[in-house]
């Protein structure tokens, strides 16, 4: 069972597809969950009319113009990642029942949309998402990286077993890789109004530090002795 969301505390939002099925099929989908990611993000309802999407990848663009009311965040995204079959979100809720909402927006109206499109029924997602409270700075120091390190799975699978070889390649690989916050964490326009990241940009001392930081800790963290164990999906 999920911990009670508190405003102002840190929480680790994951979930992924049912039989562990792929959830983004294309480039579309992968825009389209962070579009949601961004305008689900608030405690007004969301006009269905107000957003297009097709298959040129125009989407975001107005359908219709409407007035609309000023955003109620409910949740800070501090960092996330999509993978093919699953997602990671870090998040500071606003208030004490905003995940829930949030994510009952999100996985919902990402999941309408999925089965629209691929003319399929039934659920998407294995279940309720799984939330982790972040109650110690071990928690903290650990989990912005295994986010925007987790691509490197679907290349260097050795990460895990801290058998890389070739770095460069690794972040070149990193920075070729649309799908999270990660660019963006250096200084790189990617998807910057999805997430806040001052919080975590001042933990890491900047951009540059960050580079660096993420570096040393792909080099010396042990998944056996981590606390990161409790952040699988397993």
């Amino acid at each position: 069972m999920n911990p009670k969301a508190i405003s102002g505390k840190i929480y680790h939002l994951l979930n992924r597809g049912v039989d562990k099925r792929k959830i983004f099929m294309d480039k579309e989908d992968h825009l389209r969950f962070i579009h949601d990611l961004f305008e689900f993000n608030d405690a007004n309802p969301v006009p269905d009319a107000l957003y297009t999407f097709t298959n040129t990848l125009d989407i975001g663009r107005p359908k219709v113009r409407i007035e609309r009311k000023p955003r109620k965040i409910l949740v800070d995204i501090l960092a996330f990642v999509l993978m093919p079959n699953h997602y990671h979100l870090l998040v500071m809720p606003r208030q004490d029942d905003a995940i829930s909402l949030f994510m009952k927006k999100l996985n919902m109206g990402y999941a309408k949309y999925f089965n629209e499109k691929y003319d399929r029924s039934g659920a998407l997602f294995q279940g309720k998402y799984k939330c982790v409270a972040i109650e110690r700075d071990a928690h903290f120091i650990h989990i912005p990286y295994y986010i925007h390190l987790n691509p490197l799975d679907l290349k260097f699978p050795e990460w895990r077993e801290r058998k890389i070889h070739n770095y460069k390649k690794v972040f070149e690989y990193l920075e070729l890789y649309r799908w999270s916050s990660h660019l963006d964490y250096l200084g790189k326009n990617n998807f910057p109004s999805v997430t806040n990241r001052k919080l975590l940009l001042d933990y890491f001392g900047g951009e540059n530090n960050y580079r660096k930081s993420i570096l040393e800790w792909l080099k010396e963290i042990d998944f056996e002795e981590s606390v990161i164990k409790s952040y699988l999906l397993e």
